[in-house]
């Protein structure tokens, strides 16, 4: 009876999962899909501590509140603009769960137990072949595959914990870069994890293993954190949001991969589910960047602020400043008005004066949009995030395909903490190093507005030939309080 409500336990959860995930496709119902994976996953950890019989109802319980207090306080103190970095850390966190599970398994299954007479028989992972009279070792037989397995569990597990944490680091702006050699180094390390991985292999199939065993593992889990940090280390800074989708992935195939050591079914359909999520996502967000994998994996892009286009030149090119009050009278003007958000809204925490400025604007009868590009702010769905809590109709957020033929057509485009997303170099300079990603045709507006602090590059590390442009004035200083003393005359020119 508790094996069937077990089964029946983890089909419901898979099926929350689907659902769950179905949903996250949509801004709209993101939220209701967030709360039925959760509640898929709290179905699954019940039913695995009871068929496991790990722990008992209270300890069951304590570990669960413990466990939901640590994740509402991160998700209640951490800001919209370091969400990346949090989701990398779940990221490295989930890969080291899979990893510690699975060796302890493999571990657990291989260490000798004391048995009685008649005792001989299959067990699930394991066989014993051997009893004593009395009390004796039993001997048992692992195999090479689930050998395999848990190795590809600790590797994946714990390459996802330096390389989430190497990223956390980047998109701070800080972390390790490449150094000379770092090629042939990461080259090296490879090939000592492979042999690891086939030692692990050999050392599953043979008894007593279990000390071998552990120091297999041991040695792979030390070769696999320098190995994710010798990977994601020459990445630069605007290949950071692909490197976090990857490293979602990578979590997601370590957590199949001890589903599989555990027979734990919830386990690998969750991180299946997360793996080829994480995969499709990664190849959207490279085909929005005009780059392969293999080119984001090994390019290095933006890793410097000194590449080809960067701030070297400015010194010779004039731009054309503008101040809120000009700016609000251009926008009370016009008759449509798209507004550009970039990771800079979400640093100035400024997404409700965006909406309040729409909200006026409205008022008067201007048409308002927001463009949003697939890789603005520092994750995919970054801005989506940031402009749903401040509650921006949903039919206003248009992606950048559908945008992109009206820009024609828009008398003013409010550029607002955005750089690389909106730089016309991608489209019309062989020589940029973003050449071929699509961007915001924003330069095609009647007129544009970009709110910058200073002229600084953008992550790319490369300067925007945007802001020097005839049809482009430059509003400096924070995004907030810019956004704010715009609102602030809207309503005067309202009020006259």
């Amino acid at each position: 009876m508790t094996d069937s409500l077990v089964t029946l336990a983890y089909l419901v959860a898979a099926s929350l999962f689907i659902l769950g995930l179905k949903k996250l496709g949509s801004p709209r119902t993101a939220r209701a899909g967030n709360r039925q994976a959760a509640a898929g996953m709290l179905v699954g950890v019940v039913a695995a501590l009871v068929e496991t019989q790990i722990l008992n109802p209270v300890e069951l319980i304590a570990g669960l509140a413990v466990g939901g207090l640590i994740g509402v306080w991160l998700a209640r103190r951490t800001p919209l603009t370091e969400m990346p970095e949090l989701v990398a850390v779940f990221n490295g966190f989930g890969g080291a769960a899979s990893a510690l599970v699975a060796g302890a398994e493999a571990l657990r299954l291989l260490t000798p137990e004391t048995v009685w007479a008649g005792e001989i028989g299959i067990y699930p992972g394991r066989m014993v072949t051997e009893a004593g009279d009395v009390a004796g070792q039993a001997t048992s037989t692992f195999g090479v595959v689930p050998g395999l397995i848990v190795a590809a569990s600790v590797l994946i597990g714990t390459v996802t914990l330096s390389g989430s944490f190497v990223a956390v680091a980047k998109l701070r702006g800080r972390g390790p870069g490449a150094f000379p050699g770092i090629r042939l180094v990461s080259i090296v390390v490879g090939l000592a994890t492979l042999a690891m991985i086939a030692a692990a292999g050999l050392a599953g199939a043979v008894y007593p293993a279990v000390g071998w065993f552990a120091v297999v593992l041991g040695a792979l889990g030390v070769l696999s954190l320098v190995l994710g940090v010798l990977l994601v280390a020459p990445i630069g800074g605007a290949d950071m949001p692909v490197v976090v989708a990857l490293l979602n992935a990578y979590s997601g195939l370590a957590a199949a991969a001890t589903g599989f050591v555990l027979g734990n079914y919830a386990l690998i359909v969750s991180g299946a589910l997360v793996g080829a999520s994480g995969l499709i996502l990664t190849r959207i967000m490279c085909e929005a960047m005009n780059r392969s994998l293999g080119n984001v994996l090994l390019g290095g892009f933006g890793a410097t602020a000194s590449a080809s286009g960067g701030s070297g030149d400015t010194e010779d090119r004039q731009v054309r400043s503008t101040t809120p009050d000009d700016a609000a009278v251009m926008m009370a003007y016009a008759q449509k008005v798209v507004v550009v958000p970039g990771y800079g809204l979400a640093v100035a925490q400024a997404q409700h004066e965006a909406r309040e400025l729409a909200d006026l604007l409205q008022k008067e009868g201007v048409e308002v949009s927001f463009a949003i590009h697939p890789v603005a702010g520092r994750m995919p769905g970054h801005m989506n995030v940031l402009l749903a809590e401040a509650n921006v109709p949903y039919d206003q957020l248009v992606e950048m395909d559908d945008i992109n033929p009206e820009f024609g057509q828009t008398d003013v485009v409010l550029v607002v903490g955005a750089n690389d997303v909106v730089n016309p170099g991608a489209r019309d300079d062989p020589g940029s190093p973003i050449y071929g990603m699509p961007v915001l045709n924003v330069d095609d507006a009647q007129q544009v507005i970009v709110m910058k602090r200073s002229m600084s590059t953008g992550y790319a590390g490369i300067q925007n030939p945007l802001f020097f442009k005839d049809n482009t004035a430059m509003l400096f200083g924070d995004a907030k309080a810019s956004l704010k003393a715009i609102v602030g005359e809207l309503k005067t020119l309202q009020a006259a």
